[in-house]
């Protein structure tokens, strides 16, 4: 089994920072790329930012010099670090990482429960 744990959510004024934790464990042989995902209320869920396993990162636009996407190998973590937050940005954050597991011939999916980031004033 393969789980995904997010941590770092919550309430924020504008122009304030939070940062955005996930852990993977379980039988897991190898984490091609990771990423995070959101969800706005009454909107797709979108994707925020990827980083592949050699570290190659990618943003949408609506972040790109606001967050920072970062992973740890060796403890299978990924963090997203989101500085000048905005009313916009408030949404459920999804981790999600591309996993083979241990006598596993493929890579599949797998999806964090999701946590709240919710910037208002």
């Amino acid at each position: 089994q393969v789980q995904l744990v997010e941590s770092g959510g919550g309430l924020v004024q504008p122009g304030e920072s939070l940062r955005l934790s996930c852990a993977a464990s379980g039988s897991i042989k190898v984490i091609y790329d990771m990423g995070w995902y959101r969800q706005a209320p009454g909107k797709q869920r979108e994707l925020v930012a990827t980083i592949t396993s050699g570290a190659n990162t990618n943003y949408i636009d609506s972040v790109k010099g606001r967050f920072t996407i970062s992973r740890d190998n060796g403890k299978n973590t990924v963090v997203l670090q989101m500085n000048s937050l905005r009313p916009e940005d408030t949404a459920v954050y999804y981790c999600n990482a591309e996993i083979q597991r241990t006598y596993s011939s493929s890579a599949l999916q797998y999806w964090g429960q999701g946590t709240q980031v919710t910037v208002s004033s």
